[in-house]
This record gives C-alpha cells, sequence and structure tokens, in this order.
C-alpha cells in the first residue's frame, strides 16, 4: 500500500466483533481473565492497550519499520530511547537542538552520569573528533529546531555505525511523510506526535520506531516500567489525525514554500531560514534525503525582543505559542519560548538570536497567510 493508504487502513480494518468501521476506543485500565496463569492478549493498559496497540503498528508502517512503542510525550519517548545508556557511556548530540532536549541531558542524563559531547555538525571533521571508547549514541534532527539546518543522515549513520553506536534521528519536523531515517540507516526514529502526526494541536505525544528486536525490548521495558504511555483516547486522536497526515503536509508545504518566499521580499527581515528554498545550505542533501521540505519557516528581522513583540501584538491569524505543526498557523519566540533552558552564550553560537522567529505555517488560505505578515511588519 502507498503511505496515504496505509495511514487510513493499516491496523484499522472494521473491529471483528462489531463490524465498527472505525476503531474502537478501548477506554479500560484493566482486562479480565479466566485463569491466573493465563492471560489474555492485554492485561493492564500501562502494558498495552488494544487502541495504542494500532497506533504503534500504524507508526512503524508509515516508517517503515518493524516496532512502534507510542509514549506520553515526545519528551517521554527520548527520555526511553536515552536510557538505553548507561552511567559512564558517552553520547554526541548536535550544538543546535531542541531545548527541551537540551533540558534533559542537563538537569536529569548528565547528573546520572551520562557523558555528552556538544558537536557542530555542520563541521565533519567536529562530529569524528567526538568519538570516543565510550561513544555509544548519536543523536540528531533534521530539519533541526529552530533554523532548519540538515544533515546527511546516511553519512552520520555509517560514522556512528563504524565506530560501534546507534543513530537517533528526531523526525518530528519532516514527519514521516517527507523523511524516513530508517531507509537512509538511522537505528531509532522518535517524534513528539504532538506536531504533524497528530496535527490538530489536542494531543500531547511521542513515539520511538526502529528494527532490531533487542534494542526494541529494552525501550519496551523502559515504557512499561516507567509507565509515560498515552491514554486510550490520545491514541485514538493520534491515529485519526494520522488518516489526513499526507495531504495537510502537502499543504504546509505549498503555504510554507509561499510565506518564504514572500518574507525574501520584506525589507525588514535580514535572512531566511527554510529548507526548500535553493540558497539554503542543505538545500541539496534534503533534496537527496526528503520527499518535501516541511512546513515550518524561521527567519530574522531588524531589532530585538522589543521589535518581535510589536509584530507579534500584530498578527492575527499566526498564534504566538509553543509547539507547531497543527492545521493552524502559530509564530514563536526561540530565545525564550523553544531555547530558553540554552544559557545565553551557546544561544548566540548557534544563532538563536534575539531577532530570530519561528513560524509554523498552517494550511489556512495562502492569501490570508501573506495579508497577515504584510499587516504585522506595517
Amino acid at each position: 500500500m502507498k503511505f496515504e493508504t496505509k495511514a487510513i487502513w493499516v491496523g484499522q480494518e472494521a473491529d471483528p466483533s462489531t463490524g465498527a468501521t472505525i476503531l474502537p476506543i478501548y477506554q479500560t485500565s484493566t482486562f479480565s481473565r479466566e485463569e491466573a496463569d493465563k492471560p489474555g492478549g492485554y492485561e493492564y493498559s500501562r502494558v498495552g492497550n488494544p487502541t495504542r496497540a494500532v497506533l504503534d503498528k500504524c507508526l512503524a508502517s508509515l516508517e517503515e519499520g518493524r516496532h512502534a512503542l507510542s509514549f506520553s510525550s515526545g519528551m517521554a519517548a527520548e527520555h526511553a530511547v536515552f536510557s538505553l545508556l548507561r552511567p559512564g557511556d558517552h553520547a554526541i548530540v548536535p550544538e543546535d537542538m531542541y531545548g527541551g532536549t537540551y533540558r534533559l541531558i542537563k538537569e536529569i542524563l548528565e547528573p546520572a552520569g551520562i557523558t555528552f559531547t556538544f558537536a557542530d555538525y555542520a563541521d565533519y571533521g567536529s562530529l569524528l573528533n567526538s568519538f570516543k571508547p565510550s561513544t555509544r549514541m548519536v543523536w540528531l534532527e533534521s530539519p533541526t529546531n529552530p533554523l532548519l539546518k540538515i544533515f546527511d543522515i546516511g553519512k552520520i549513520a555509517d560514522t556512528a555505525r563504524d565506530h560501534g553506536a546507534l543513530t537517533v534521528v528526531d523526525n518530528t519536523f519532516a514527519s514521516p511523510y517527507f523523511q524516513k531515517p530508517l531507509l537512509h540507516g538511522a537505528d531509532i526514529v522518535v517524534h513528539s506526535t504532538t506536531k504533524y502526526i497528530n496535527g490538530h494541536s489536542d494531543v500531547i505525544g511521542g513515539a520511538v520506531i526502529l528494527n532490531d528486536q533487542a534494542v526494541y525490548e529494552r525501550i519496551r521495558l523502559v515504557q512499561k516500567s516507567v509507565g509515560a504511555v498515552p491514554s486510550p483516547f490520545d491514541s485514538w486522536l493520534t491515529l485519526r489525525g494520522l488518516k489526513t497526515l499526507a495531504i495537510r503536509l502537502k499543504q504546509h508545504e505549498l503555504n510554507a514554500f509561499a510565506v518564504a518566499r514572500h518574507l525574501k521580499n520584506i525589507p525588514k527581515v535580514t535572512e531566511v531560514f527554510y529548507p526548500g528554498l535553493e540558497e539554503h545550505p542543505g538545500h541539496a542533501i534534503a533534496k537527496k534525503q526528503m520527499t518535501g521540505f516541511g512546513g515550518v519557516v524561521s527567519f530574522r528581522m531588524e531589532g530585538g525582543l522589543n521589535e518581535a513583540n510589536a509584530f507579534f501584538r500584530k498578527l492575527k491569524i499566526f498564534q504566538l505559542a509553543d509547539s507547531l505543526g497543527g492545521v493552524e498557523s502559530l509564530a514563536n519566540y526561540p530565545a525564550i519560548m523553544t531555547h530558553g533552558a540554552f544559557p545565553a552564550g551557546l544561544r548566540k553560537k548557534i544563532g538563536v538570536t534575539d531577532n530570530l522567529i519561528r513560524l509554523s505555517v498552517g494550511i489556512e488560505h495562502i492569501d490570508d497567510l501573506l495579508v497577515d505578515l504584510e499587516n504585522a511588519f506595517k
């Protein structure tokens, strides 16, 4: 089946007991059994639930993976993957990463005895020099948040494998519709399903997709032991969002292209970041490993926080808010919002400046979005 068909039908056949076309929500915490030593297919919803199992099956199919595990948030999914590491292990991560991941590393993982090197992935030599005998994991985002840098997943995965390390790709910005890291050699894919996969800004969720059976079992043990799992209703809502992922992403990309080109012609805009633009440094790599360029556009404008707030106050359609990937258009101020956990010096080094704005371009009519931006700049 093609992507659009799999998103609607994988694991979602008509219910055999009732004939219901749409998957039921198994809103139960526990499952009955006839004998103590003979449990049925499910025992307790923290460990497994039929609605969540269908979501896992569908997500694995869309990422071309064997296994998927759903979590109560993207950060819970990330924590479960990092739990593969033990005290004394070393991981390489990018300097320009999501602020929540940075906070997880600094506040939770490093105090637990795991060591990290923050490397400039745009400099391949910097990445190579970061490997140690104890390196067990290489983590990357592509596109990155919020500067939309593109990294060669296959090249990094090959390098990590040569050093005995797993490659983990946060694929949230691209979604499985535009990019499938497992096909490029990555070992594990993580998602904040809150974003494009659900697509309606009404669910918090995360997911891990992979092929290796042993690694899957280790992460599944973390999942059922810690219990950071989505509810049956949240799983069902995420499945409902998946059904329209393909058509939503097509419109997100069309609108994002138009917004990026429009911003280039606004005098108060000094720099535009969008991998679909030919002048983007990662454009060639993006064309090689992606089938589309996503719906996020970042830009720098003249001024700083005061000018940014004046711009935000005048927006009518774009809403100033955290998150991205919903059908509605959002604006974000990374220096305070997504990357507030970064020290000021590191923010400056990676380019998260006081005049940087990130837009999650929704699927509203493009004319209305462009007028909204134009009026805000005026």
